[in-house]
């Protein structure tokens, strides 16, 4: 596969999802990040990649809380090079057909390719949810271009992982009209609610601006490519087979991974991820209490120091 890096405009942007983008980065102490743009050849797509800082490179691969969830773990990171990935479909970059090949081998292609443009021989990856599966399954098909994967907050990477009911919906015949909706902040509030983050809502450790720019994504288009990949990583009410990992796939993945779960995320359970990174050679589970699907929502001090320890070591 091939891919470069181009310096052309994002596309149809809306101008209120780039001020909204703008205003939450802002918030958290952080000037609008360079864009920078890479055009792929397999899957055929552009995406668009926010580069934050100097220092060490991390590629974050966010899930369907979106990219700027993001923003307050990068302001928690000041140390390094923050490169925050656009999931096709997502803000800049165009969607993808998940359903033409198996998901692993999309996704891994995806980051070698942004990598490969980027200039990027080797460097530690980080997911939230469903990227994850990205950060490991880059790892497992390109273990010499991933130096450490931190994983943060549940996601279906073992068998037994339930899928969260918001994504059974999004997916059901009712997300299909729910996706083309206009989303409030008081509606994305009720979702993250929902996904364990009730306190952290309600004394506004997730501020306005995220709230107000979520809203925005929703109405800009992402939502409905994002249904698109998850009806094709489902079946029925449970994750295809192949999109988690073996015993056998897990116990010969030699890259040092840290795995940071909330004990509010329904996405599993403590005992769950910890058997899942004993499989690994070399995982380790660190627990955030309280902490809902996001744990950086709620404790992103705990989370980033976990995070910079880790990358240390």
């Amino acid at each position: 596969m091939t891919a470069q890096m181009t310096a052309r405009p994002a596309g149809k942007h809306a101008e209120r999802y780039r001020r909204t983008e703008q205003a939450l980065w802002r918030h958290h102490g952080i000037e609008p990040p360079v864009e920078r743009f890479v055009d792929l050849a397999s899957p055929n797509g552009r995406v668009r990649v926010l580069d934050v800082g100097a220092g060490e490179p991390l590629l974050l691969v966010h899930g369907t809380v979106g990219p700027g969830g993001w923003a307050s773990l990068v302001a928690a990171l000041p140390d390094h090079r923050c490169l925050v990935l656009d999931r096709p479909g997502w803000g800049g970059s165009t969607p993808v057909d998940f359903s033409r090949a198996p998901y692993g081998e999309t996704v891994s292609e995806v980051v070698r390719g942004v990598l490969d443009a980027l200039d990027l021989d080797r460097v530690a990856v980080v997911g939230g949810s469903i990227g994850n599966v990205w950060a490991l399954r880059t790892a497992q098909r390109h273990p010499a271009r991933v130096r450490r994967v931190v994983l943060l907050g549940g996601s279906p990477l073992v068998p037994g992982v339930p899928v969260p009911g918001f994504i059974r919906l999004v997916a059901s015949p009712i997300g299909a009209a729910m996706v083309r909706l206009p989303t409030s902040p008081d509606r994305i509030r009720s979702i993250l609610e929902d996904s364990g983050h009730g306190p952290s809502v309600a004394d506004g450790r997730i501020p306005r601006e995220f709230l107000e720019w979520r809203a925005t994504a929703s109405g800009s288009g992402a939502m409905r490519h994002e249904r698109r990949m998850i009806r094709a990583i489902l079946r029925g009410r449970s994750f295809r087979p192949g999109l988690t990992f073996t015993d056998a796939e897990l116990s010969g993945l030699r890259t040092p991974t840290l795995c940071v779960f909330g004990t509010a995320d329904a996405t599993g359970s403590v005992d769950l991820w910890r058997r899942a990174m004993a499989a690994l050679p070399a995982g380790e589970l660190v627990v955030a209490e309280g902490a809902g699907h996001m744990p950086w929502f709620d404790d992103v001090d705990l989370v980033a120091t976990a995070v910079r320890g880790f990358l240390a070591g």
